[in-house]
């Protein structure tokens, strides 16, 4: 059966474009963490009740503060007995005895509306996720794992949404911070399959590669599972800032790094060790690819993201953590393990199509 090359083409501008945003999405959510304003709204889905939240203090209820710790009270009632019924009796404990968890924040326009903004720009990427699964619907009968894919990505960014509630209910409780952030480089992985098979649909993906790489293949695993790991480093990094930054009441920045731990430690290291896994790799595919090719266009494109990425670290240690360098540092490590991700469906495409030559 023909399929419309004019739908192939489409569908991967749509699926390209799901990615770009979802990306997008990562870095405002990193701009309202570096702001501190992840309380900016205390409810969810709505802004202090609204669809348009408000501009003034004024516009709200004398008790607004009590009001809406009580509905996040509520709601973490409800996440309690989720928690405890999946065998997560500690983190149910730590949320119910947490005090803290229901202070409410006082009004502030600019966080609120940052949020706002953010939440705005969650809700658009939702609908793009959407249109990708009901785009792919058009190549179920070719190829259905597309579709069934893209119905996972949809079911994940609603799951997504409902704990994006919960990190809000919770006051940006830092393990459902991290659990959040997970759940969108999951997305984006899911996403990035979706945009490499729509580049397999309709016409016989060909590359420079003459023989199987499997050691390559497996480095290039290991060098996204060590940047995974890397980023996880870094939310726990983050978290002990968090905690800092609020014994300083937000001040002094140029003391916080002196305050952090060994997680720190290990952060800034890992990264040079990072940093020769990648070059290795780099210089590996330069030997099995001509230099423009598409595979080492992304080899180069990850070496040029690991450099952006120790240089904003370094930026942060050396610099009192500037704000506008903590989200960028975020998305940088997240577009480096997508790449890597793209890279690995390549290759392994490759393999196969080598493969069945040698089959035929």
């Amino acid at each position: 059966m023909s399929i419309n090359i004019k739908k192939i083409n489409n569908f991967r501008r749509l699926s390209l474009l799901t990615v770009i945003a979802v990306y997008f999405l990562i870095l405002v959510g990193g701009i309202v963490r570096s702001t501190g304003s992840g309380m900016g709204c205390p409810d969810w889905p709505k802004c202090f009740g609204s669809w348009v939240p408000p501009t003034s203090v004024d516009q709200l209820p004398v008790d607004y503060q009590d009001q809406y710790a009580a509905l996040r009270a509520e709601k973490n009632i409800k996440f309690i007995s989720y928690l405890e019924l999946v065998g997560l009796d500690e983190q149910a404990q730590k949320i119910r005895s947490d005090k803290s968890i229901l202070i409410e924040e006082e009004f502030n326009v600019a966080k609120t509306w940052t949020e706002y903004v953010n939440r705005l720009i969650g809700a658009i990427i939702g609908l793009l996720i959407f249109a990708t699964f009901i785009y792919s619907l058009n190549f179920f009968s070719s190829k259905p794992i597309i579709s069934i894919i893209a119905l996972v990505a949809m079911v994940l960014t609603g799951i997504q949404g409902w704990f994006g509630s919960i990190v809000v209910s919770t006051n940006l409780l830092q393990w459902t911070i991290t659990v959040h952030m997970v759940l969108a480089i999951v997305i984006v992985g899911v996403l990035i399959w979706i945009y490499f098979q729509s580049l397999t649909l309709g016409k016989v993906y060909k590359e420079n590669i003459d023989k199987p790489q499997p050691r390559l293949f497996a480095l290039l695993w290991i060098a996204l599972v060590l940047m995974f790991i890397q980023i996880m480093l870094g939310t726990q990094v983050r978290e002990s800032l968090d905690v800092i930054a609020s014994s300083f009441d937000n001040l002094f920045r140029e003391r916080w790094i002196d305050n952090l731990g060994i997680d720190f430690i290990i952060h800034r290291s890992f990264s040079l060790v990072l940093l020769g896994i990648h070059i290795y790799l780099i210089v590996k595919l330069y030997q099995i690819t001509p230099s423009r090719s598409r595979i080492s266009q992304m080899g180069n494109f990850i070496l040029a993201l690991m450099l952006i990425e120790i240089g904003t670290g370094a930026a942060m240690a050396y610099f009192a953590i500037p704000a506008f360098v903590q989200p960028i540092h975020l998305l940088v490590g997240t577009l480096i393990i997508g790449v890597e991700f793209l890279l690995i469906l390549h290759l392994n495409y490759q393999h196969r199509l080598l493969a069945k030559s040698k089959i035929i």
